[in-house]
């Protein structure tokens, strides 16, 4: 396994980990009020989940199109 694939399974780990943390926050007491007075989620919890989002999504392209292939 290339140095690029570890570093995109560490990206999408971590990705995920962010993902889950901002799909948590979203269902809290606070964030469900503040939802439902002003229709949007916090920036915080926008953040996780966005950024958790992307994270998850570079670190499984470079799992799959990263890495050192031989050439011929």
């Amino acid at each position: 396994m290339g140095i690029i694939r570890l570093v995109g399974v560490m990206l999408a780990v971590a990705g995920g980990v962010l993902l889950w943390s901002g799909l948590n926050a979203r269902e809290s007491l606070a964030e469900r009020a503040s939802h439902a007075l002003t229709g949007r989620y916090t920036d915080r919890t926008t953040q996780y989940l966005v950024g958790g989002g992307a994270a998850l999504a570079g670190g499984v392209l470079l799992v799959l199109f990263g890495g050192s292939r031989k050439r011929r």
